[in-house]
């Protein structure tokens, strides 16, 4: 079995392969086809660790990053890059610099709303239902915001994106186990924040993000 550190196959680390091979024959072309390949996952990470304002600008100024520090690497380089993990590091220290600056500014820190965004299809919703999910998303969104930068990171890359352990660890920085615990303690702490401002009836109405995070347990693969 290959071990790709994408998705688990086989086609996967091919396709990772043809792209470090397509961006080092030429630039242009290859970015245009990483970010064929890429652009989902780095929208759906930038839609959770910013507001949705701001989001399309925060994903956009990191395959800008990305694309210039290609520019500086040769063939060599490139043909050692895990791509998915590159790209999410660089996104991620776009956000935590973004987050500075905005604390350097006078005004109230902004609203933190997480990705609404549905990978399973959930059955019609009432107007007072879709209320209450809206109200509930806007509540976790707040809660991840009282989150460590480094637990909500992980929680969004594993519960929301579901990357593997390794690639989190990657990303953050840190070894795989620093990584489990990143994910365990932040959904501790959220669940902890949760019971403290809503009631399990409100929760069990909650789709996509919310429901994927507040019901998961898993830490590892």
């Amino acid at each position: 079995m290959v071990d790709d550190g994408h998705d688990g196959t086989a086609e996967a680390a091919v396709e990772e392969q043809w792209l470090r091979c397509a961006l080092a024959r030429d630039l242009d072309s290859g970015f245009a086809e990483l970010t064929r390949v890429h652009s989902d996952v780095v929208h759906s990470v930038a839609r959770n660790l910013a507001r949705p304002a701001d989001a399309e600008d925060l994903a956009a100024e990191a395959l800008l990053k990305a694309y210039r520090a290609l520019r500086g690497f040769d063939a060599a380089r490139i043909g050692t890059l895990s791509i998915r993990p590159w790209l999410l590091t660089i996104l991620r220290n776009t956000a935590r610099n973004a987050a500075r600056d905005a604390a350097r500014r006078p005004g109230p820190p902004p609203a933190f709303e997480p990705s609404t965004e549905q990978t399973e299809p959930e059955p019609a919703a009432g107007p007072a239902e879709r209320a209450e999910r809206a109200d509930t998303q806007r509540r976790l969104g707040a809660l991840l915001a009282e989150l460590p930068e480094a637990q909500r990171t992980a929680i969004v890359l594993r519960h929301v994106v579901d990357l593997p352990i390794g690639e989190i660890a990657e990303i953050l920085g840190c070894k795989d186990g620093t990584a489990k615990s990143h994910i365990s303690r932040g959904l501790q702490r959220l669940r902890t924040l949760l019971t403290d401002t809503t009631t399990t009836a409100t929760v069990t109405v909650v789709g996509g993000t919310a429901q994927r995070v507040l019901r998961s347990g898993r830490t590892s693969r």
